[in-house]
């Protein structure tokens, strides 16, 4: 994520579900809250309950973790959470604008248009409520004057759809500048669509 531009310093968040055998209460492993990813190790990363209380470890859990915890409690289907800060991506979140339905490849991954959340305050649980809402049955969002979240069954599909949300926001950030923006069909968009929920069953109805 780091390598690829999507985040600089400090900034941004990954996450995993997982259920421990023994228990099976859902847990999740979060990168730490101000650690610089060129410096982060394996044994930095914090396991917390879904409550966000660190378990074994004395670090802080990342300061977005109830935004990955309302994310899992929402969405059974989602193993991996991934926040970014990337350029594209945080120009819409300033700016407002959701990203409607222009490429093929948007709806056929991430379900439909990405749309940007309400405002909420850095790790409230307002931000976490107005980010899953605009997450709705999709995999990308955008925090309104913030970043955007990518989700996945796992880390790998997750930074997929972060990458893929960036290059989209590029190209939706050019194309708005050139005073154009066409929408693919209707037709279109319902027969990718269902390749969509096809692909993603356990997600359910998509808007």
């Amino acid at each position: 994520m780091s390598q690829m531009g999507l985040v600089m310093g400090t900034s941004g968040n990954v996450s995993v579900r997982f259920s421990p055998s023994e228990t099976g209460e859902p847990l999740m492993a979060v990168t730490p809250a101000a650690t610089a990813y060129s410096t982060m190790q394996a044994d930095d990363i914090v396991v917390t309950d879904f409550e966000v209380d660190p378990i074994d470890s004395d670090l802080t859990p990342s300061s977005e973790s109830l935004m990955h915890v309302a994310i899992y409690r929402a969405r059974p289907d989602v193993g991996a959470v991934i926040h970014t800060h990337s350029v594209y991506s945080s120009v819409l979140a300033v700016s407002g604008l959701d990203i409607p339905p222009v490429l093929d490849e948007v709806i056929v991954n991430i379900g439909g248009a990405i749309r940007v959340s309400e405002y909420g305050f850095p790790g409230s649980d307002a931000l976490a409520e107005n980010v899953t809402d605009a997450l709705g049955d999709r995999k990308a969002a955008i925090i309104a004057n913030h970043g955007a979240v990518g989700v996945g069954k796992t880390l790998e599909e997750a930074l997929q759809i972060c990458a893929l949300v960036e290059r989209v926001s590029e190209i939706f950030v050019h194309a708005t500048a050139m005073g154009q923006i066409i929408h693919l069909p209707a037709e279109a968009v319902e027969a990718e669509m269902a390749i969509y929920r096809m692909r993603n069953p356990d997600i359910g109805g998509t808007e």
